[in-house]
């Protein structure tokens, strides 16, 4: 499963506007905010005094939690903007930009990580014996990022931000770090002082790794990428469900952010007029907008002449065709 973009249903939520999803992700965001900046002071404060090395990864990494958080209050602020003369199709790709600057971040912060677990464990000697608070504000990390992860992803889902579910899971790694640093400190205490480095070096690992997925996704989708199939689908049966329209073809798809920019062909009577052809076109296209994640639809209109043919199942309606124009 992709975290980053996977959500509940193939439709936007109409009782969500563009406004409310805005409003709803700044409030959620300053709450991580507040969290993470609890977080990093205790954690690495209290690491440094009690010298334990995964408390101190703990909090480096609730710390790049912080800097994520006003990485996404920017980019939430202006995926928001109307288009423009220079981004006529608005800037919805600043939330797929911000995703990707996350997975950079983690990547960063992943690596420095690693790099310094591996200079205790190839000192062991140097590894101290940590106090017994470093495991007490690791577990309270623990609970406070989980709870986090669980508020952020709802409320992400509801309003079905790409970019926030990115936030989400970068609180719930952070929680799985915190449960990590926790064994190694509890490993500690009983006598194994080299699983406090051990702990560290995980926690890196697993912080890379997200980064990495994180911008390899973001960075496809800056690349034009198709939505799933599954959402193809569900827009194609829409279209076919519009009155006039008896087949549909070539539906691509791009993202666009959390929206989506759609090119079909339809397929109408051939009888009918350019303008009645034109009107079919005109409704699929608000059709698909009201129900769908699309920004924006720009159809083909092609002659319905082969009865024999079953346009309504797509594996037959998909083919190679000739684009001769467009209407919207």
């Amino acid at each position: 499963m992709n975290p980053v973009s996977t959500f509940d249903d193939d439709t936007e939520d109409p009782d969500h506007s563009p406004q409310e999803r805005a409003a709803a992700a700044s409030r959620s965001t300053w709450v991580s905010v507040g969290v993470n900046l609890v977080l990093t002071v205790c954690q690495i404060l209290v690491g440094i005094v009690a010298r334990s090395q995964g408390l101190i990864a703990d909090g480096l990494h609730s710390l790049s939690d912080l800097v994520a958080d006003f990485v996404v209050l920017l980019a939430n602020r202006h995926s928001q903007k109307d288009a423009d003369e220079d981004h006529p199709y608005g800037h919805q790709r600043f939330e797929t930009a911000a995703s990707m600057a996350l997975g950079v971040l983690l990547l960063a912060v992943g690596v420095g990580m690693v790099w310094s677990a591996v200079g205790k464990l190839e000192a062991p000697e140097t590894v101290a014996q940590v106090h017994v608070v470093a495991l007490w504000v690791a577990l309270g990390a623990l609970v406070a990022k989980e709870l986090l992860f669980r508020y952020m992803l709802a409320v992400a889902k509801r309003v079905k931000s790409s970019m926030l579910v990115a936030n989400a899971w970068h609180a719930r790694s952070d929680a799985a770090s915190s449960l990590v640093v926790s064994l190694g400190i509890l490993g500690n205490l009983a006598g194994y002082p080299i699983l406090d480095p051990i702990a560290a070096l995980i926690v890196g690992f697993m912080v890379a790794r997200m980064g990495w997925g994180f911008g390899w996704d973001a960075l496809h989708d800056l690349m034009d990428r198709a939505v799933d199939e599954r959402e193809v689908q569900a827009i194609r049966s829409t279209l076919l469900e519009t009155p006039g329209v008896a087949g549909v073809h070539d539906v691509r798809t791009r993202k666009m952010g959390d929206m989506i920019v759609v090119d079909a062909h339809l397929e109408v009577d051939g009888g009918i007029s350019v303008e009645a052809g034109h009107d079919i076109a005109v409704t699929a296209r608000q059709r698909v907008m009201q129900r769908h994640r699309v920004i924006n639809l720009m159809t083909h209109i092609d002659p319905w002449q082969r009865p024999d043919r079953d346009h309504a199942t797509p594996a037959a309606a998909d083919g190679p065709q000739v684009r001769a124009g467009s209407s919207r």
